[in-house]
């Protein structure tokens, strides 16, 4: 499977340091933090709950996501 869903970052193990995205400035907010979870996940979890569930995807489906959105992001203007 690509992906799945946990409660929350408790119940996920051990997670690296999580790394925030551009949009969510300074002061958290509106974005996502993804997090190597193993060699074969990365974690992602809303910015503004990091209690909250998480996603787990495989590295390369991480990376397709990261290319959409920079692509969505550059046509968007």
């Amino acid at each position: 499977m690509p992906f799945s869903v946990g409660a929350h970052a408790g119940s996920q193990g051990s997670l690296s340091t999580w790394r925030t995205s551009s949009y969510s400035g300074d002061q958290g907010g509106d974005g996502a933090e993804a997090s190597a979870y193993s060699s074969t996940a990365v974690a992602v979890r809303d910015a503004k709950n990091p209690a909250g569930p998480i996603l787990t995807l495989q590295p390369a489906v991480f990376s397709d996501f990261l290319s959409w959105a920079a692509a969505a992001a550059t046509a968007a203007g």
